[in-house]
């Protein structure tokens, strides 16, 4: 059963909504290449949204891409070669959406609480949403408070929620994804609104339910019936009464939410564009603010710490009556300042999963526009003749390993198959580090699983706080230092604030005259 999740409704005043798709007086835009006037019944019905406006999800903030030195701003460490876990290289981010916060444990509570709801019968999916909240243990600390309140107790429920894998945190966002697109569709009444959904009928008290969970893909697919009072109308079948669900098409759906690759979160931590004028940079970053330092120089704020780290073994505060960052392990998700972009944490509180595979040498094979290494290109499970989504038992559709990196035959459709049979383009087992055992077996000491962590934590000394320092762990691990926060893909032009720029203009298409 789908409950009432009420989001502040603002959140989504910036998102592109859908244009008027009726017919209109005038049949709004025509085509330049046919003549046919686009959005009108009598033409075919072919629709064009001409008035897309985009704009981030809630709790995301927009990034302005552009080009940037990955691994610029790494600090030499005595005896260690640099390189052998980050590489400099000149690199371009297309611009993105980025959380403005970490995911908060009352965030998470949201989500345990939704699966709860909706699946009550089904313990394992709720298990294995759940952190793991042992990792507080350390045999010789006393931690086991923690191990109890830090999730659930409302004292740290601003506070990122940790103890979550690589894994946990890619399933929330798919989660997201579908919680923020449902409450879009039905607020603005594309599908049956929360409303009329839970209100109860005059034959039976108990309130209506939708069926399954909504799902993004299976909605875009047909397959979801739910078509609200406010829905467009289908232009291919005659009267105004008759509606349809929203398309790709509209501009409505919003993006999945995911994590950042380890490029965007590099980019997005340095915060350069507070310091780039006229395409210079005018001053370099150690760290997400201004300067060398790790301490305000602001006259209100002198000398107090910028970020939540560890200054030295066993100082994980400073001094009672004079505490430096204030919190002996993690913060609230909004401490302290943000950067240039406007992100807080960025360095320090908890580490961040970014969906990167690790190798030390990444950067020294990926491309130059948006360097990812990780990618494990999957198909959704669908019937080739009706086009029907294969769903699992939580409504979400079933994956499978791509067959083919170009489009296949029709033939090669319906079997399912082609010659050659696998299709996995990326290098990741590229000049993996070996060790050679007394036995003359060979240990690679990384694998498809190990995944990228940035950004420094609570338990973490000053050097770790720089972008571009880069570790690594199990996809199926976690800690109580690693946190996460989403980021969505920004479609459409790059430049995000275009006003007040020197632009060239957009020719409009000229319109078709019949002689």
């Amino acid at each position: 059963m789908n409950k009432l999740y009420l989001y502040t409704l603002s959140a989504f005043l910036s998102v592109g909504l859908l244009a008027s798709c009726g017919s209109g007086k005038k049949g709004g835009n025509v085509s330049s290449k046919t003549g046919y006037a686009y959005n009108k019944r009598e033409n075919g019905g072919f629709e064009v949204n001409k008035k897309y406006k985009r704009g981030p999800g809630p709790g995301l903030v927009e990034i302005e891409g552009g080009e940037f030195i990955m691994g610029g701003s790494a600090i030499d460490v005595p005896g260690q070669d640099i390189g052998d876990y980050n590489y400099k290289r000149q690199v371009t981010v297309s611009s993105f959406y980025m959380d403005e916060t970490e995911v908060s444990n009352t965030d998470w509570l949201e989500y345990l609480h939704w699966i709860k709801t909706n699946f009550p019968q089904d313990r394992e999916y709720y298990y294995t949403a759940l952190p793991d909240t042992l990792v507080w243990r350390r045999p010789l600390s006393f931690n086991e408070p923690y191990v109890n309140n830090y999730l659930r107790h409302p004292a740290y429920q601003d506070y990122p929620v940790v103890g979550v894998s690589w894994e946990q945190a890619n399933d929330y966002c798919d989660w997201r994804t579908d919680r923020v697109n449902e409450l879009l569709l039905r607020e603005k009444g594309y599908m049956t609104t929360f409303k009329d959904l839970n209100k109860p009928s005059a034959a039976n008290s108990a309130p209506k339910t939708s069926g399954e969970p909504f799902n993004t893909e299976i909605y875009l697919n047909g397959q979801i019936k739910d078509v609200g009072k406010k829905a467009p109308q289908d232009l291919n079948k005659p009267g105004k009464g008759n509606r349809r669900p929203v398309r790709l098409e509209d501009g409505v759906i919003l993006q999945p939410y995911r994590l950042p690759t380890e490029a965007e979160w590099e980019y997005a931590a340095l915060g350069l564009i507070g310091n780039t004028k006229y395409s210079n940079i005018n001053q370099k970053k150690v760290y997400p603010w201004n300067g060398l330092g790790i301490t305000s120089p602001k006259k209100q704020t002198r000398g107090m710490i910028l970020a939540n780290f560890k200054r030295g073994k066993g100082d994980y505060m400073g001094v009672g009556g004079s505490l430096n960052d204030k919190g002996s392990l993690t913060m609230p998700v909004r401490s302290f300042t943000p950067n240039d972009f406007g992100l807080y944490n960025m360095a320090g509180n908890v580490n961040e999963w970014v969906a990167d595979v690790y190798r030390s040498k990444t950067f020294q094979a990926t491309e130059g526009l948006n360097p990812y290494r990780g990618n494990e290109y999957e198909n959704k499970s669908r019937d080739a003749n009706t086009g029907t989504i294969a769903k699992d038992k939580h409504g979400m559709p079933i994956m499978k390993p791509a067959i083919s990196g170009v489009k296949q035959t029709w033939s090669q459709l319906l079997q399912d198959s082609v010659p050659g049979g696998t299709y996995n383009p990326d290098q990741r087992g590229y000049r993996d580090p070996e060790v050679k055992l007394s036995n003359g077996e060979v240990l690679t000491l990384i694998n498809d699983k190990s995944r990228v962590y940035k950004g420094g934590s609570w338990d973490d000394q000053a050097i770790w706080l720089n972008p571009a320092s880069r570790r690594y762990m199990q996809q199926t691990e976690s800690t109580a230092d690693i946190g996460f926060r989403c980021a969505m893909t920004m479609l459409g032009a790059s430049e995000v604030k275009p006003s007040g720029k020197p632009q060239f203009k957009v020719a409009p298409a000229k319109a078709f005259k019949s002689k």
